[in-house]
């Protein structure tokens, strides 16, 4: 067995109020930035990546956090913005060059649950590796 995992972050979850819409909005998102071969879901979950959601007890508290997602160019960024706004999401910000530094192109979308959710590509760049590939002990 093989997991591929990122470098600082080992998961993150979000707890939604509504799974249903939840699972729209991700499983749109993340094929538009070209990751819709990570998703795993079933019932009572929706995974990709590093990336956990499942419901809020009822009552209970759901998630509000900023998550941004790795675009490769400034076209998945703008098929992330449309893809998830046609998802429920809602508008936070379209696709467009930021301030934060030269290059930083990125649009914003709440989530179904409020959270801030954004694709950003940062400019040409040559990654050391797509992921970290890891072996559990004594698998070979």
């Amino acid at each position: 067995m093989k997991i591929h995992r990122g470098r600082l972050v080992d998961h993150i979850h979000l707890r939604t109020r509504d799974l249903d819409a939840a699972k729209r909005f991700y499983r749109a998102a993340l094929q538009a930035v070209g990751r819709g071969d990570t998703i795993h879901e079933d019932e009572t979950h929706f995974q990709a990546d590093e990336l956990w959601i499942d419901a809020a007890d009822a009552g209970g508290p759901v998630s509000h956090v900023h998550l941004a997602f790795q675009a490769k160019n400034q076209e998945q960024v703008q098929a992330f913005y449309k893809a998830a706004l046609v998802a429920g999401g809602k508008d936070n910000g379209g696709p467009g060059e930021r301030p934060y530094h030269p290059g930083y192109y990125g649009a914003f979308v709440f989530d179904p649950d409020g959270n801030n959710i954004e694709a950003v590509y940062h400019g040409p760049m040559k990654a050391s590796a797509d992921s970290v590939e890891i072996t559990p002990a004594g698998e070979a």
